[in-house]
């Protein structure tokens, strides 16, 4: 049975920050039904990092409800436009990337992007195929098609230049380069997080600009991390990944402040927007509480991922321990080597990383200056060095690891 325009058009719009322009995407579904042609929906990604989280799900999540819908998604790997790095909203530009750790990285999401969407009606392709080949002549005329002025228009540029800081032309280029890809493909929609929404916009006019009919841009919600505040990234520790064990998956979502859970059901779960509401409505008038609510949260989020089963397993597990106050039942044995010692004692930052509960020394330096680092039940809250002995139980918010020392 079809779904209608008007009901496509709700399920589209659930969640979104912005839809430029709306009537334009009603336009397009009508002329897909009526024509039987699928729209080709676009999302560019410049994989700095390998792995995904529930903030980047919330776009890939949209996407499956367009191939839900009977449509298809072109999936733009920038291999090219990784090498030139966009500061995406930031102060400075994001270090440039080689071909080669561009090409790894993508392996690794193409892995997990199908975890949430259809291999069947994604269409993956490489930016490099068609910027790499442009000639030097190429690019001045791609250049022709932009004014400065609107390129300035972006907050971040207009910010930068302001505070007389240096604002490079291949940052400038950047925008153009990811508006190409719209007119490479013919794409009839590209999504992406507000923090994209003027490069999706350039996108829109560089294909009126080659003669297409113009895209229409669906700008998400940027999703907090567990802390709150900061938007969701793996360099600030504050992430859940979507490859993430159930439980801890599970203690992650219990760990997030009360304010965004709201958003996270909007975002991150596939409840109705009616029981949603009845939530809301709930911990506004406090006939709910905030932990029931958020433990509903948790379930939902690990079920998508891990199913129901995993889901109920997790609950139990942290109520046994966190409520309990009681030590998991396995607790995975890490082996940590003499070489990481230095005088009988080792960098906390060093072990963290060493046991994978931290990807790097800065994430680590955050957990451990946020309270988040137990060694034998002594809370750690500086970068100290320590000493260390076999059975040592390291509990890192809801990750615990016995320690082996040979």
């Amino acid at each position: 049975m079809s779904v209608s325009i008007e009901e496509q058009f709700e399920i589209i719009k659930r969640g979104t920050a912005e839809i430029i322009p709306e009537d334009e995407l009603i336009q397009k579904l009508e002329k897909s039904q009526k024509g039987g042609r699928p729209l080709l929906v676009k999302l560019g990604i410049d994989p700095t990092a390998p792995d995904i989280h529930l903030g980047f799900a919330v776009v890939l999540r949209k996407l499956r409800q367009f191939q839900d819908l009977g449509h298809e998604v072109a999936l733009i790997v920038g291999d090219f436009t990784a090498t030139i790095g966009d500061p995406s909203g930031k102060s400075k530009t994001r270090p440039m990337l080689s071909q080669e750790e561009v090409r790894e990285n993508a392996r690794t999401y193409v892995e997990q992007l199908y975890k949430i969407l259809d291999e069947d009606k994604t269409r993956v392709f490489y930016n490099g195929d068609w910027l790499a080949k442009m000639n030097f002549a190429d690019v001045i005329k791609l250049a022709s098609k932009y004014t400065v002025a609107r390129v300035l228009e972006r907050d971040d540029f207009a910010s930068r230049l302001a505070q007389n800081q240096p604002l490079y032309m291949h940052e400038i280029l950047y925008p153009l380069c990811q508006g190409y890809d719209s007119v490479a493909i013919k794409s009839d929609i590209e999504m992406g997080g507000t923090d994209q929404k003027f490069n999706n916009l350039v996108g829109r006019d560089l294909q009126r600009e080659y003669g297409q009919e113009p895209q229409v841009v669906i700008a998400m919600p940027i999703l907090v991390g567990t802390d709150g505040i900061e938007k969701m990234s793996k360099s600030l520790g504050n992430y859940i990944g979507i490859t993430e064990p159930p439980n801890e998956m599970y203690g992650k979502v219990m760990s997030i402040p009360d304010e965004p859970m709201i958003d996270y059901f909007k975002l991150a779960t596939d409840m109705p927007m009616s029981e949603i509401e009845e939530i809301e409505q709930g911990l506004r008038n406090e006939t709910l509480h905030p932990k029931t609510v958020k433990q509903r949260l948790a379930r939902e989020i690990v079920t998508i991922y891990h199913g129901l089963e995993a889901a109920q397993a997790s609950e139990e597990e942290f109520t046994r321990v966190f409520r309990d106050h009681e030590l998991p039942e396995e607790i995975p044995a890490v082996s940590v080597p003499n070489s990481l010692f230095k005088n009988g004692k080792i960098w906390i930052v060093r072990l963290l990383t060493h046991v994978n509960f931290a990807q790097s020394n800065r994430e680590a330096r955050t957990l451990v200056e946020q309270g988040a680092v137990i060694l034998n039940d002594e809370k750690i809250t500086e970068p100290i060095d320590l000493p260390l002995e076999t059975g040592a139980i390291l509990k890192v918010g809801r990750r615990f690891a016995r320690i082996v020392v040979p």
